[in-house]
């Protein structure tokens, strides 16, 4: 008789059970490999935009325009602003060359950094900009009381967000003929412009493997004095 060949049922369900071990074992490693793909991308992301709000804030606060206004008084002229640069230890107003929509060839824009409430007890660092088209754009900030409409979307940016607490400090002028140490500042509201503006922040919890957003120190070059009249002479 000829031989018959064939496979019985209990090699079918062998073969079967070894497939599907290596199916399951194959779906287990591409998600464990997606997984990580996507825990990569949102560090990556993260560092992205640490950097890029360390370079706004280095950007805008360099680029600073001496800028001078005229508040409007009851009676009488308007009283002059020597200096737009204000601030105080969660809030700070310039004026810069540099847009976070534009760029360095953007139109000038009225800065305001703003510390705001966050989620679950934190604060965030929030920048919202407004055209600067000459003194006469300078008129809505006189007032004395901080504004208290929340910034739509399209003026506001989020630099930094779930932060323990976050301050600015300013930096007095140095004196070019002593040569001494001057100190930072937790207001300011001097005609003349500071020497620097440091932002100190503290994350929360700091991210693993990731950037946390820490203190900034920006120097200010610009040391044009508002009460002096530059004159050409030659």
């Amino acid at each position: 008789m000829r031989a018959q060949r064939g496979v019985t049922l209990l090699e079918m369900l062998i073969a079967i059970t070894l497939v599907a071990g290596l199916s399951t074992g194959m779906l287990m490693a591409m998600r464990t490999s997606l997984l990580t793909y996507e825990k990569t991308a949102k560090k990556l992301e993260s560092n992205r935009h640490f950097v890029r709000a360390q370079q706004i804030l280095s950007s805008q606060i360099s680029a600073v325009i001496p800028a001078s206004g005229v508040c409007p008084a009851t009676e009488g002229p308007g009283i002059p602003v020597p200096s737009f640069l204000s601030g105080s230890i969660d809030r700070l107003r310039l004026v810069s060359s540099y847009s976070i929509a534009e760029g360095a060839r953007g139109y000038p824009q009225i800065v305001e950094y703003r510390v705001l409430a966050g989620d679950r007890g934190s604060v965030r660092l929030v920048a919202v900009e407004r055209p600067y088209t000459g003194p006469q754009s300078m008129i809505s900030f006189c007032t004395l009381a901080p504004a208290s409409a929340t910034p739509t979307a399209e003026s506001s940016y989020v630099l930094a967000d779930h932060l323990a607490y976050c301050r600015f400090s300013y930096h007095e002028p140095y004196d070019q003929n002593r040569f001494l140490e001057t100190p930072w500042l937790p207001l300011w509201d001097r005609p003349v412009l500071p020497a620097g503006v440091r932002f100190e922040m503290q994350p929360v919890a700091p991210e693993r493997g990731g950037l946390s957003a820490l203190g900034l120190t920006i120097p200010i070059q610009v040391n044009r004095d508002p009460a002096v009249v530059y004159d050409d002479g030659y």
